[in-house]
């Protein structure tokens, strides 16, 4: 696993040049977090299929991409919710098969620091009580503390202004601190 964002960057660059290792430890590196980020806003059943296409979507793309790994982390974000809601909307016109869909709409609202909400948690506790939250409020927690994106770039992910995702970011952490009886 890559360890800073230097040797992401280096990673990046030697996968654009079409070395397959370096590509393998770009996964690596980057596929926890982009997968925590696509189960906040398409659910389990669905994480992994989106999460591949996305990466052959990264793949595909990657010689086009230019930046440093924030750049990258965020670029791989953009995409990413992009399939994910490509994904929403085919599942939305598709009729449900013997069970019963589940809805992102109508979670509740609000946590503290970033540390006090993730340190008392594993992966999956972390990753359900986001789900509770607001999706704007989820996708920016997500995005800020998981994934690891400064404000502006989660900003260009969603299509907001900076100061929007602080606040719901903000608003999302004082939940789950709430939520953990912090």
């Amino acid at each position: 696993m890559l360890g800073d964002d230097a040797e992401l960057t280096a990673a990046v660059l030697a996968a654009q040049d079409g070395d397959e290792d370096a590509f393998r430890a770009v996964y690596r590196a980057v596929q926890p977090r982009l997968l925590g980020y696509i189960r906040t806003l398409v659910g389990e059943p669905d994480a992994e299929d989106v999460a591949s296409e996305a990466w052959l979507q990264i793949a595909r793309d990657l010689d086009r991409f230019s930046g440093d790994a924030d750049r990258f982390r965020g670029w791989a974000a953009r995409i990413a919710r992009n399939r994910s809601l490509d994904h929403l909307r085919m599942r939305s016109r598709r009729p449900a098969i013997g069970g019963d869909e589940t809805e992102l709409t109508g979670r509740p609202a609000e946590s503290d620091t970033a540390g006090d909400a993730m340190e008392a948690l594993d992966t999956d506790r972390t990753m359900s009580l986001i789900a509770q939250l607001p999706q704007d409020q989820a996708e920016a927690v997500v995005l800020r503390v998981v994934v690891g994106l400064d404000a502006k770039s989660a900003a260009q992910t969603l299509g907001k202004r900076p100061g929007a995702v602080r606040t719901a970011a903000h608003r999302g952490l004082k939940r789950l601190a709430e939520l953990l009886g912090a």
